[in-house]
């Protein structure tokens, strides 16, 4: 197990959302707010990781036939318990995130990694490639809250930092529509060209060996 290669392919070359570009439902309804994209953002991770676990320890037993249905029932288990901690102890933001909690039962990125990964893997790597996959979903929701409520609020950290955030822009300045859902598409497009960008530029040691031949 390599964990600095899982670490980097979850946040940057296999990144879910700006290289697998998967669950794109959950990352352009509800990137309004800092407070939205951590809450669900952690809340993937967790998911994400206890199925990886639970689906690799199952892996030998599980019929092929029926794989996916088994993945399901045990991805809809975990957000189960999820969605009612989440209910019990930050009612917020169970009610600012709505369905798209029970949604995660169908999420591509966890049902991608349980078949594409954990039912292939031990239960350390298939783990470790849960947190890591989590936490590179997790880093493009926060990018894309914090911009677009900085240009569509003119806060920051709504949520998180008090109901009403920080104000950094005076109101009235703001543009709207990057809180409605072409705001929404247009970020998104944005960070993954930024990504695809960073990922096509050549490495210095490809340089290097290029000027040598």
């Amino acid at each position: 197990m390599n964990f600095g290669k899982q670490f980097k392919e979850g946040l940057i070359t296999q990144n879910p959302v700006t290289v697998q570009l998967l669950g794109m439902c959950s990352v352009l309804a509800i990137t309004t707010t800092l407070f939205n994209g951590i809450g669900m953002g952690l809340s993937v991770l967790v998911i994400l990781t206890l199925s990886n676990i639970f689906i690799s320890l199952l892996r030998n037993i599980i019929p092929n036939k029926v794989r996916i249905a088994c993945y399901i029932v045990v991805i809809a288990g975990f957000v189960t318990v999820v969605d009612l901690v989440l209910k019990a102890f930050v009612p917020a933001l169970s009610d600012s995130l709505g369905l798209f909690i029970p949604l995660i039962v169908v999420n591509c990125i966890i049902l991608g990694r349980a078949e594409g990964f954990s039912s292939k893997n031990g239960v350390l790597a298939s783990a470790v490639d849960g947190i890591c996959q989590g936490l590179g979903y997790t880093v493009i929701l926060v990018i894309m809250c914090v911009v677009r409520e900085f240009l569509g609020n003119g806060t920051f950290g709504t949520g998180v930092f008090g109901a009403d955030g920080i104000r950094i822009l005076p109101e009235g300045i703001p543009a709207l529509g990057m809180i409605l859902p072409v705001g929404g598409f247009l970020t998104l497009a944005c960070v993954i060209a930024a990504m695809q960008y960073f990922l096509s530029k050549p490495k210095k040691d490809d340089k290097k060996e290029e000027v040598a031949k």
